[in-house]
């Protein structure tokens, strides 16, 4: 597997095994039903699922747990969460590689992002958010943490690694033909199912 960015070796090495490692458990199942519930609820015919950079597989589990006929494809980067998630979720059509190396044979009726923009090089953003439009025969869902201008923020000592903005209003800006359908904010203080201070945003191919 090429690398093109910090980021993505980053992410494929023991980083990568120790986020797997971090983020998972009853918890996060939890608070991925409640939230997938609401993020979901106004989309309708989702039969296909990408999810760029899956880890471990924990929201498509949930995925498949609303929409049990739905088939399910991912693109991890990390080879060891990619093993995990093969084995949490049977039958997924799996790519080993990088978001950047990807190159899709079909579309999905839906394709997402969750917490995986942020830790994209922000030279390389332009081409994900291709990527996305493109795999889409409806909608797009990212759920990142938003902030109005670009910003690059300390990740755990590490520098380089994560970037706050307005990731959907630069797809809406990319692409005209989308639509805001939904967004949302769910806190880390929730009391029954928190998420990580994660704004949320689903758009639409008109």
């Amino acid at each position: 597997m090429s690398n093109t960015t910090e980021q993505e070796v980053f992410w494929q090495g023991d980083f990568g095994d120790k986020y797997s490692d971090r983020n998972r458990g009853d918890k996060w199942v939890a608070a991925n039903a409640a939230f997938f519930s609401k993020v979901l609820y106004r989309t309708h015919g989702i039969n296909t699922v990408l999810e760029l950079g899956a880890n471990i597989g924990l929201n498509l589990m949930t995925i498949k747990q609303l929409f049990p006929d739905t088939k399910l494809s991912a693109v991890e980067i990390n080879e060891r969460a990619a093993a995990e998630l093969a084995a949490n979720v049977p039958g997924i059509d799996l790519h080993l590689k990088s978001i950047l190396e990807f190159e899709p044979t079909m579309s999905w009726d839906l394709v997402f992002t969750k917490g995986v923009l942020i830790h994209i090089n922000p030279e390389k953003l332009p081409d994900v958010y291709k990527l996305m439009y493109e795999c889409s025969n409806r909608y797009l869902f990212i759920s990142e943490y938003y902030n109005p201008q670009p910003v690059e923020i300390a990740y755990r000592g590490h520098a380089g690694k994560l970037f706050k903005r307005d990731f959907a209003g630069e797809l809406l800006d990319a692409f005209p033909s989308l639509d805001l359908v939904d967004y949302g904010f769910v806190y880390h203080r929730d009391p029954n199912f928190p998420q990580d201070d994660m704004n949320w945003f689903l758009l639409e191919k008109k």
